[in-house]
C-alpha cells in the first residue's frame, strides 16, 4: 500500500518561500506506475491542483503558479519536494501530497498539513 506523509513549516511569513516535502513508501517515485502531485485547498474552497513530478523527474505546473512553483525529488530518500516562493496570505491551505496509479485506478493521499502565510 502506497502511503505518503508531508512535512514543513506550518507558519510562512509574507514574501517568503514555502517548503514542504513529501515522504512515500510502499511504491518507488521512480516507478513508471505512478506519478507525484501537490493539490492545495484554500480555507472554504475547493481543491488546486499545483503541479506534479513523473517518474522520470519531468515537472508540470498549473498555469497559475507556474511562475512562483518547484517540484524537486530526491530519489535516495523516495520524497518529493514543493517549493512556491514569494507568498502572500492567499497561498494560505492545506497542503496535499498525492501518487496516483498512472492507469488512473487509484490515488494515493497524505493527511495534509496547513501552511498558514501571516507575518
Amino acid at each position: 500500500q502506497v502511503q505518503l506523509q508531508e512535512s514543513g513549516p506550518g507558519l510562512v511569513k509574507p514574501s517568503q518561500t514555502l517548503s514542504l516535502t513529501c515522504t512515500v513508501s510502499g511504491g518507488s517515485i521512480t516507478s513508471s506506475d505512478y506519478f507525484w502531485s501537490w493539490i492545495r485547498q484554500p480555507p472554504g474552497k475547493g481543491l488546486e491542483w499545483v503541479g506534479l513530478i513523473a517518474d522520470d523527474g519531468s515537472t508540470y505546473y498549473s498555469s497559475s503558479l507556474k511562475s512562483r512553483t518547484s517540484i524537486s525529488r530526491d530519489t535516495s530518500r523516495n520524497q518529493f519536494s514543493l517549493q512556491l516562493n514569494s507568498v502572500t496570505p492567499e497561498d494560505t491551505a492545506v497542503y496535499f501530497c498525492a501518487g496516483f496509479d498512472t492507469d488512473w485506478s487509484s490515488v494515493y493521499w497524505g493527511q495534509g498539513t496547513q501552511v498558514t502565510i501571516s507575518s
